[in-house]
């Protein structure tokens, strides 16, 4: 078990950030916005600090939505990239999608992460040679093969937008979830056949999610492909497909039906 410390530590992690939100009451928390519409609360900045103390130790390095980036984490082969709060849009209007998620990047691969859902209760684990858990228990991605049927998580925004239209009609369910963290945790943990984005999405998004449906037995498609690698200069990321290794290619050629080559939605 080559990651079952690091494991320890995200799960320890991820206790005391539930025990810190405790504090706040779900859709009555004060917000004020970055730039634009991204909204960021006190329980951001407080979880950010927390986590950070919580979870690097000597020559590991450092990548947070809430802090400010220090590019010496380009010179560390070991790197936490953490979304301390991962769905503030639904944490403020209280709606139950929003995930606390951790994960651990060695050598530019993510091989260990965590998510907390602390309004459903929800604890997803895992690590490289160590499988996934859901609240203890062993989990892993659906053994589905095929599409048809398939439970598939999109951005909420993303389906506002209207770019969940044009795929064959009732071949799958398009379920809107919030957290991107929160998609992919609940794929590596059997909970939905699979999720996709084709907006770009920051390393502190997704290197939790990408571990755990790694870990679960999964495939994850991130990027194109000089992006296959995590903690670079610019951690933006143009796409991510997640999903058991048999529903793939049927998934690629339903994406280029809608999005032939060259296309891409806006962030």
């Amino acid at each position: 078990m080559p990651y079952a410390p690091e494991l320890a530590r995200i799960g320890l992690a991820l206790r005391r950030a539930g025990e810190a939100l405790q504090r706040f009451t779900l859709g009555e928390v004060a917000t004020r916005f970055k730039s634009g519409d991204d909204p960021v609360t006190e329980a951001d900045t407080l979880l950010d600090a927390l986590l950070r103390e919580t979870l690097p130790q000597q020559g590991e390095g450092w990548l947070s939505e809430e802090t400010e980036d220090d590019l010496s984490r380009l010179d560390r082969r070991r790197v936490w990239v953490v979304d301390p709060l991962d769905g503030t849009r639904e944490f403020v209007t209280g709606i139950p999608e929003w995930s606390i998620s951790v994960g651990l990047v060695v050598d530019g691969e993510p091989v260990a992460g965590g998510i907390l859902n602390p309004t459903t209760g929800e604890t997803i684990l895992g690590a490289r040679g160590m499988g996934v858990t859901l609240n203890g228990r062993p989990a892993g991605v659906t053994e589905r093969s095929g599409l048809a049927g398939a439970v598939i998580l999109a951005s909420r925004s993303e389906v506002k937008r209207g770019e969940w239209q044009g795929y064959t009609p009732g071949l799958f369910e398009i379920r809107p979830t919030g957290s991107v963290a929160y998609k992919l945790a609940r794929v590596a943990a059997g909970l939905a056949d699979a999720t996709w984005t084709l907006t770009p999405k920051h390393e502190w998004d997704v290197a939790a999610g990408v571990a755990l449906v790694l870990a679960g037995g999964g495939e994850v498609l991130v990027g194109s492909g000089e992006e296959s690698r995590f903690n670079r200069e610019k951690p933006l990321l143009d796409r991510l497909v997640a999903a058991p290794r048999e529903l793939m290619p049927e998934i690629l050629e339903e994406i280029q039906t809608v999005f032939p080559p060259g296309a891409r939605s806006s962030s």
